[in-house]
């Protein structure tokens, strides 16, 4: 706060500067900016279409296997979930999460294009690791999102 005697008057001026506020928050404004696009997770997998019912919503977070067209492997739980990973190392991270958590649900997201092996493949791998269940990820077809 800076205190300013005007000319004439003898009481002091008080006036707040609020310059460096405004840096602050432009700065800030920058950072959410650049780091948003950053927050959306998730492998581009085209799902298929089909009719299924979603999951009770108090169940806990699940473990999710991406599979994408050309059949790379991605896990939700890993460090880098955007990164493929080997066969080897899905089953060593599921083996160590579901030993944790058992009741935890595991599921397989696989992109309709991709080899149909590859999506066995991982689902194999889910129960050599330790999933009681494996489900499937899909989409609601388009006619059935329209009507609800």
């Amino acid at each position: 706060m800076a205190f300013f005697h005007q000319q004439g008057s003898r009481r002091p001026v008080a006036e707040i500067n609020v310059v460096p506020f405004i840096d602050v928050m432009l700065v800030l404004l920058v950072i959410f900016m650049i780091t948003t696009p950053l927050l959306t997770q998730g492998v581009k997998v085209e799902l298929p279409k089909t009719e299924s019912k979603a999951l009770p919503p108090n169940q806990k977070e699940p473990l999710i296997v991406s599979v994408d067209a050309e059949g790379k492997f991605y896990l939700n739980i890993a460090e880098k979930p955007h990164q493929p990973i080997t066969p080897r190392v899905l089953s060593q991270l599921v083996t160590k999460h579901l030993s944790a958590e058992e009741k935890r649900p595991v599921l397989v997201r696989g992109d309709k294009n991709s080899n149909y092996g590859k999506i066995v493949e991982a689902m194999v791998l889910l129960q050599q690791a330790g999933a009681k269940s494996v489900g499937l990820i899909t989409e609601a077809p388009k006619e059935q999102i329209q009507q609800s």
